[in-house]
This record gives C-alpha cells, structure tokens and sequence, in this order.
C-alpha cells in the first residue's frame, strides 16, 4: 500500500463508490463490499465512500446520485476483468473509459480489485492462517476458480496468482490453480498435488453456494449434495484439517473476505490517480 499512502493527501475531497454483483438468493455476497467499505470509512481517506450492487440495491444506476463529491473513483470489487467490468459496470454508469468527464463532476474508473498484484499478499497471509505451524515447503497451495469456457478472462487473474507465487520466495512446495467446472479440475486435487498438506483457497469475492456446498463437494469434504446454502455454512471452514486421501486438507473462506482487501481497493485508487 506505498503508493495509496503517497498520494492519499488527493482523495480527502474525492468519493469512493465500491461496485459489486450482489445476489437475490444469498445474503452474504455483498456483506464484503459493505464491510470493506465500513473500514475505509473509517480511516477517513475519502470524502465519503458508498456502494451499488447490480443484483441489489443500491443500484449502479442510482449511486452517482448518492454521491456529493466533484472527484469519484469507481473500484469494481469483482475477481477478474471480464464482461461485467467491461461491458456492463461502464454502460449502467455511463463512462467512456479510465476517466469521464460529467459535467464539473470528474470521475475515475479503477481496475477491479482482482488483479491487481497485491492479491498475492492476501492468498499468502490466508494460507499462513489456516494452516499455521506447518511448513511451507510441506504444503501445496491450490487457488481454486470457477471457470467457464464463456469467458476467456475468467482464468486470468487466478493465473496471475499462481506465477506471481511460484515467482517468488514464498517457500510451498507447489502452487497450483484448479476450477470447478474445466481443467485442471479441483475435484482431481490430489492428482495435482503431492506435498502432505494441501491447502485450496477459493479466488472468489464472497462466500455463497460455491464456497459453502459446491467446492467440498468436489473436495470430497462435505457429503452434501450442492444445493440451498445450509444455516451452518461457515462451519465447513472450522473443521481443518481434513485427513482426506492420504492427505491433510486445509480449506479455506473466500480470498475477497479477508480484511486487507480494504487495502488492495485502496491500491486500485492509487494506480488509477497516479495514470492521470
């Protein structure tokens, strides 16, 4: 966050309007973007800071409306660069691209949160927590997506991770990417693996019906067939380790609900006030 705190100073008359998908079905999808924004309230950075959401409310169409300040950043708090952030995020709020001139209103549109770099200190920091005490050259890191041949981007950002990770000193023995509906699949992930301790971190922005059922299912954690989200959800992710295999698994939450994420948007602004 070094450069979020230099240029910092330049945001205390600007918004922040965070974006998110938001659900009809599962309450938790945009209970991260409402905290996040919460906590950068609360640090006082910016003018105001509010929220819109395309399957709830507010929605992105009213939430310039909400907004009092002549200077606004848009951070999409999605995990990939794709349709949404492309096609449907700049048409509902009407930008013409990175910076749209509205009248004496300036506002700047950011990349969303998923790809930027500093993601990678959060899948670091999360498989240090959930499998604290076991060495790092013991455990295979498995950041796991949904994946679609729809979108050729939806692979990317996870991608990313994996070659930023095996770039560096971080020390596992292997990290590797899997995804629930093409290959390499994360149903396969003692296939894709082979260090005694396997930790699989899910890239996605929220816990919901992924997180919770589909994704131990296919772990072979839960015997549960996917279905409605139970009312013990978070449960799954108190019962490490799984001895499953040979093997002892970590699972974890979703990588967008940890509490850095406020930094990573933070990160977002300052690449997108610094490209003006």
């Amino acid at each position: 966050m070094d450069d979020a705190r230099i240029v910092s100073d330049r945001w205390r008359d600007a918004a922040l309007v965070l974006l998110g998908h938001g659900s009809t079905q599962n309450p938790d999808s945009s209970t991260p973007t409402w905290q996040h924004a919460d906590e950068l309230r609360r640090r006082g950075l910016f003018r105001e800071v509010q929220c819109a959401f395309w399957k709830e409310e507010p929605g992105f169409r009213e939430v310039m409306h909400m907004v009092e300040a002549d200077e606004v950043f848009v951070v999409p708090n999605f995990i990939s660069e794709g349709y949404f952030t492309r096609d449907v995020l700049p048409r509902e709020l009407e930008l013409t691209g990175p910076v749209t001139r509205r009248g004496h209103r300036l506002i700047r549109y950011c990349d969303p949160v998923g790809i930027h770099r500093s993601m990678t200190r959060l899948l670091l920091k999360r498989a240090s927590e959930i499998a604290a005490g076991v060495p790092r050259d013991r455990i295979s890191l498995v950041i796991v997506g949904h994946g679609t041949s729809l979108n050729d981007n939806s692979t990317a950002a996870i991608t990313s991770q994996v070659e930023l990770i095996r770039a560096s000193d971080a020390g596992f023995a292997e990290v590797v990417d899997a995804y629930m509906e093409e290959e390499p699949l994360v149903a396969k992930w003692d296939a894709l693996t082979t260090a005694p301790n396997v930790v699989v971190v899910p890239f996605f922005i929220a816990d919901g019906l992924h997180s919770y059922e589909d994704i131990p299912v296919l772990l072979g954690i839960s015997e549960n067939s996917p279905g409605a989200i139970s009312a013990n959800q978070g449960e799954v992710f108190r019962r490490n380790p799984y001895s499953l295999r040979g093997r002892q698994l970590f699972y974890s939450a979703a990588i967008g609900t940890d509490e850095l994420m406020a930094d990573v948007i933070l990160d977002q602004v300052a690449a997108a006030t610094a490209a003006q």
